[in-house]
């Protein structure tokens, strides 16, 4: 279905998400026609901040919100939705559109899996009644539906549209980019030459994909890295607790700015706890890109300053790889929690691959490393 008669079909003009691959053409078409919007349209930094936005829009208009979102986020909206737009609280109607990763028959990655099979249960644990939206869904389905949707949305309920892979499609086209030079990969190649043998905690998306590509072409072990190949925004609290635990091994994260938007209150933890074997660093592309590209508001905060105003000792930014070689080695020497940003720019390589190793071969060679 075209993504426009979708659009229509739902009849609402406000749309606030987490931006998601199997709804880039819904997120390619909000960002053609309103960018950023604060009256139309806000990607936020997680789908429980979605839901609190989408529910400040209907006390100021009235109107009926969209709340898009990967079903990894179901779990961030549990909360907003059951204690404050539930009909049992104040009831704030909201459509949810929900990309359907590791959908029960479909082949994904392994962090889908589980989400998938469990998605429309969450939905009704939270009394969010739902429909599935494939390739075959026709329009006069969809608005006998919406129709349907709409009375419960009268009464204060949600109600959910989970989006099948290739369900919707837009033949337009959205270029993002940014001004900076220094690629991803890169980045991570010259991480990994000065963390040596040391402990490293990296980010899901195609930064851990790039790091396990890195160890393969080189022939390293892959036993020093922890992939999150899930779990968006706490591989920083997954290092501390690491990092707590053996205060004698020296840890470094690799992260994105998405992810540490999407729970910044781990940077206030980790500054406060300041383990001695930490280094922090956050590759800031302002985008989500392994989801598309579409942007964050990383490019407009100052990450730096976060950092030490939570209490990080050592905090700096680079954008060029002779100040970022010379901040890896200060921190490796550093006995202090430090904190680096790295100014990159947008794009990855298209024949990039997926680890070959599952995840609990990764778990249980990581705990290996970290006994010797």
């Amino acid at each position: 279905m075209k993504i426009e008669k979708f659009i229509e079909i739902l009849g609402a003009d406000y749309f606030t998400g987490v931006p998601d691959s199997q709804l880039k053409a819904l997120c390619n078409y909000l960002m053609s026609r309103y960018g950023i919007d604060p009256r139309h349209h806000v990607i936020a930094a997680n789908e429980g901040n979605c839901a609190a936005l989408a529910s400040g829009y209907y006390l100021a208009t009235g109107r009926v919100p969209v709340v898009y979102m990967q079903n990894s986020g179901e779990g961030n909206i549990i909360n907003p939705v059951a204690s404050l737009m539930n009909d049992k609280v104040y009831g704030i109607p909201c459509i949810f559109v929900i990309g359907w990763r590791g959908e029960p028959g479909v082949h994904d990655e392994p962090q889908h899996i589980y989400q998938g099979e469990v998605t429309l249960k969450l939905l009704e644990v939270m009394d969010i009644e739902a429909c599935v939206v494939s390739k075959d869904t026709a329009e006069e389905e969809l608005i006998g539906q919406m129709k349907r949707f709409r009375s419960l949305l009268s009464r204060g309920k949600q109600v959910a549209f989970v989006v099948r892979k290739g369900a919707l499609s837009f033949d337009g086209t959205v270029h993002y980019e940014n001004s900076n030079r220094m690629r991803r990969e890169d980045i991570i190649r010259h991480i990994a030459a000065v963390s040596g043998q040391d402990a490293i905690v990296s980010t899901t998306g195609k930064a851990s994909r790039e790091l396990f590509e890195i160890r393969e072409a080189r022939g390293q072990a892959h036993g020093y890295d922890f992939l999150t190949v899930g779990s968006m925004g706490h591989s920083s609290s997954i290092a501390l607790g690491i990092a707590q635990q053996r205060p004698d091994r020296k840890i470094w994260i690799i992260d994105g700015d998405g992810a540490v938007l999407m729970h910044m209150g781990a940077m206030a933890l980790m500054g406060a706890n300041a383990p001695k074997n930490v280094v922090h660093i956050v590759i800031n592309n302002s985008s989500h890109e392994t989801v598309g590209g579409m942007p964050t508001v990383a490019g407009k905060v100052d990450l730096v300053q976060i950092a030490r105003g939570c209490g990080y000792p050592h905090a700096v930014c680079v954008d060029s790889f002779p100040a970022l070689d010379k901040a890896l080695l200060d921190a490796k020497a550093t006995e202090a929690l430090s904190f680096i940003e790295v100014r990159c720019a947008i794009g990855a390589r298209e024949d990039l691959g997926r680890p070959t190793t599952t995840a609990q071969e990764n778990k249980e060679r990581f705990m290996e490393f970290l006994k010797k």
